[in-house]
């Protein structure tokens, strides 16, 4: 089995999940490249103590200066999972020195910052990239995009998809850096949350048309975690209703949710379709599950059946058993293997061109926020 030496720059809550997905590669079925953690960077050394201790052998190199992993040449490739004010230098960096970059989303704190990126990306074309996004990797959300490509929803009606939580609704949760525009940006939680909801409909050729957006800041204050109350300028939620058109040519409605402030939405990712013939949805809130309709003319039912373990990539797992977020970041972390290898996979990671058009979205989006207005997308 080939192996990619990979370094981890930022060791935070993603950066153990990639380890952890990695050291049980044996999960994984077929021939697929294995990520070995070799080296690790954080501004915080107290993060990299978990890695030392369950990858005491592996770890090469623990660094506080990412350029330092991006100077060794037994890295092949970089996972990297900053605040969103650093993605422009530590991308282009990452790409400058030749390694292939996983990058978190949104690609950019804003659009001038992924133009930044993707200048450095078209300067080095043989530098593989991607873009996280895991949660299409659900079997269920799986089974519905194969029914896409199959036609068997006829022709599109709507779109709806989001990301929604519900962590903000405690106004007494101290603030931290994804709650600050200068860290996380103007677009607030868009910019956070937004790939997430983008990436299914835009891989499915849905490309937004018009957009007209509402965003809300709700908590305007937050605790400082020091006894006092600190500004909080980031959007909580955001709503944009935008069009597209279906296969036919029409135009039709696309709604994209990111919401901080949900009630009762613990980590709630949704994807819904509707169509002529048939409609289909899915929620991380049921994550087995998946909902069809079946229609006897006039009249149409909605059906749940329970996918059971049926990944994109095969595993050890019998098709029974339950699949889960760890699953799903797995399922990425090795579709992004077999990309970067030159292999086809059934549905690949968010790309580059695609964070184009998120960002392109996420700033008209502000724009009709702002100016109260459809703003028409190129």
């Amino acid at each position: 089995m080939k192996t990619v030496k990979f370094g981890l720059i930022g060791c935070g809550l993603m950066a153990r999940e990639f380890a952890s997905a990695a050291a049980r590669w044996c999960h994984l079925n077929g021939d697929i490249p294995r990520p070995e953690i070799v080296g690790i960077c954080s501004v915080v050394p107290a993060e990299m103590e978990w890695f030392k201790k369950n990858f005491p052998n592996d770890i090469k190199y623990a660094v506080t200066d990412y350029k330092e992993l991006l100077n060794k040449d037994d890295i092949d490739a970089i996972y990297c999972a900053v605040p969103h004010n650093l993605h422009e230098q530590f991308y282009i960096d990452i790409i400058n020195s030749g390694k292939a970059l996983l990058g978190e989303k949104p690609f950019g704190i804003d659009k001038a910052a992924n133009d930044k990126i993707m200048e450095a990306i078209k300067a080095h074309p043989e530098v593989f990239v991607r873009c996280c996004s895991e949660f299409p990797y659900y079997p269920a959300m799986q089974t519905m995009i194969n029914w896409f490509k199959e036609g068997k929803f006829g022709k599109i009606l709507e779109i709806h998809c989001g990301f929604n939580h519900c962590s903000d609704m405690d106004t007494q949760k101290p603030i931290n850096w994804k709650r600050m525009v200068k860290f996380n940006g103007e677009y607030g939680c868009l910019g956070d949350l937004g790939i997430h909801t983008q990436h299914v409909p835009f891989r499915l050729g849905f490309k937004p048309k018009t957009v007209r957006a509402h965003f809300s800041n709700i908590v305007k204050e937050r605790p400082d975690g020091k006894g006092g109350m600190v500004p909080c300028d980031t959007f909580d939620n955001c709503t944009i209703f935008a069009t597209t058109l279906n296969a036919d040519g029409d135009e039709i409605p696309m709604t994209f949710e990111t919401k901080r402030m949900c009630p009762g939405s613990t980590n709630r990712w949704f994807f819904e379709i509707y169509g002529m013939d048939c409609s289909a949805r899915f929620t991380s809130d049921d994550a087995n599950a998946f909902y069809y309709t079946s229609s006897w003319g006039k009249e149409q039912s909605w059906n749940r059946i329970i996918i059971g373990y049926k990944p994109m990539l095969p595993t050890i797992t019998g098709p029974i058993f339950e699949f889960g977020f760890t699953d799903a970041i797995q399922q990425q972390i090795a579709a992004f293997m077999l990309e970067m290898d030159g292999q086809e996979v059934p549905f690949g990671l968010f790309t580059p061109e695609e964070t184009v058009m998120s960002h392109t979205m996420a700033t008209a989006a502000l724009k009709s926020h702002y100016n109260n207005t459809v703003e028409v997308l190129d």
